[in-house]
């Protein structure tokens, strides 16, 4: 690395008197560089602004929640009740007793499908639309999103919330410019806060210009001396971060605090509350592409009163989420989408828990251009496969490119010049979306 006077630059910015802002922000922006250079794809009618993406990790069981098998014998359905939604003839676990008010405005496929019955290789193909290969990481929807749309209103396209929380999350062959965005903070924490939006203790406006001040000395210094093709796309990213730190719109979308205590209330207090109404800020103010998780639902054992202990604050979050998104107009642009890397067992096991099972299971979508009050496939009596019309993750993710604009077939290029389909073999399910 090339030095000013025996210190190099990026020394300086991480441990000099910037240190206290934290740069993996800039970092992040720096990233980025790969974009502008980029050509667009959007060639599709848009239908979807954004996407919501609630990630049940660790395999949530349908039968528990979006497909009861009340007719069946108890080892099948288990011991929870099966209750009527809004939408005529069909019914939900009695664990979400407000979703089903708000059934009228989602679509529940029940006959999704796939072969992976591992945890990493199941959400990698949930992730990206593609089973997992030795030869090649496939990207993410968020990465893919973040490639061909890229940010908007100051805001990273792709966010994760509370963070990346799988390798198949991030970017795969496509560069790491296009990783998401972590928080780096629990917004269901006291006291939260993202880092590197917030100035330090301290650290006041004055201090604050000053430091850049002393920066622009350091890289005017560094310019002269450094003949890279990269510095200026360099300083470029950094002033970009410094931006955004001095964003009030930026650093208002991640303010839980900003909202009515009674709306946060509504979502509720706690992991699955805090983490909804954050994506809807989010959104709302122009990120594309919001992933979040809530809970794990890897029960091989004591299923019920596992999902006694997790399903009612997600029940509560999700369906205020999704009227609060009605409400304020934004459920027709904005796609929600809640999945898991799996299904769980047909029959319960000696130890009151269902394994894992990934034949048939359920995913459930709103807004963005999805059916209201739609409920799409079937797992047969005793959810052991799709009676009818399987819907496989190519198709989902397909489905979900194609209302935010996006061709699933264009070719993206990997390393070797490989031109490789963002998916390969996917179709649009017009029984999910219009």
């Amino acid at each position: 690395m090339s030095h000013v006077q025996g210190l190099s630059r990026r020394n300086f910015l991480a441990v000099g008197s910037l240190a206290g802002l934290g740069l993996s922000l800039g970092d992040y922006l720096f990233l980025r560089s790969a974009q502008a250079s980029e050509p667009g794809a959007t060639v599709l009618p848009e239908k979807a602004k954004s996407v919501i993406h609630i990630f049940m990790p660790g395999g949530m069981a349908s039968q528990e929640s979006w497909d009861p098998k009340p007719n069946a014998p108890i080892e099948y359905r288990g011991e929870l009740r099966a209750i009527n939604t809004k939408i005529r003839g069909e019914q939900f676990s009695e664990l979400l007793p407000q979703t089903a008010q708000v059934a009228d405005k989602m679509t529940v496929v029940r006959s999704l499908t796939h072969g992976e019955a591992a945890h990493e290789r199941g959400v990698h193909n949930m992730l990206t639309g593609y089973r997992p290969s030795p030869a090649l990481v496939y990207p993410s929807m968020g990465s893919v999103v973040s490639h061909e749309l890229g940010p908007r209103n100051n805001l990273p396209a792709y966010i994760s919330v509370p963070n990346q929380f799988d390798s198949s999350a991030g970017t795969g062959y496509l560069s790491s410019s296009y990783a998401p965005f972590s928080l780096g903070a629990a917004p269901e924490r006291n006291g939260f806060k993202v880092r590197d939006l917030n100035l330090p203790g301290g650290v006041d406006d004055a201090r604050y210009n000053r430091r850049r001040e002393l920066l622009d000395l350091v890289n005017c210094d560094f310019n002269d001396r450094v003949a890279a093709d990269n510095v200026g796309a360099m300083n470029t990213f950094y002033e970009r971060a410094f931006d955004m730190v001095n964003s009030a719109e930026a650093r208002e979308a991640f303010n839980l605090e900003a909202e009515d205590g009674k709306l946060r209330d509504r979502y509720g207090r706690n992991q699955a509350g805090a983490r909804m109404l954050l994506a809807r800020r989010l959104v709302e103010a122009g990120a594309r592409f919001v992933t979040l998780t809530y809970g794990g639902w890897d029960h091989h054992n004591q299923i019920t009163n596992n999902m006694r202990r997790l399903m009612p604050d997600f029940d509560r979050a999700y369906a205020t989420l999704l009227s609060d998104l009605d409400e304020r107009g934004l459920l027709d642009s904005t796609l929600v989408l809640v999945s898991s890397e799996f299904g769980r067992t047909p029959k319960i096991n000696q130890d009151g828990g269902r394994d894992h099972w990934p034949k048939v299971f359920s995913v459930a979508l709103a807004g963005g251009g999805v059916h209201r009050g739609a409920i799409v496939g079937s797992s047969g009596a005793t959810a052991t496969e799709p009676d009818d019309v399987p819907i496989s993750p190519e198709d989902l993710a397909t489905t979900v490119y194609h209302q935010l604009g996006i061709r699933a077939e264009k070719e993206l290029i990997a390393p070797g010049a490989r031109p490789i389909e963002i998916v390969n073999g996917g179709q649009v399910r017009h029984e999910i979306v219009g």
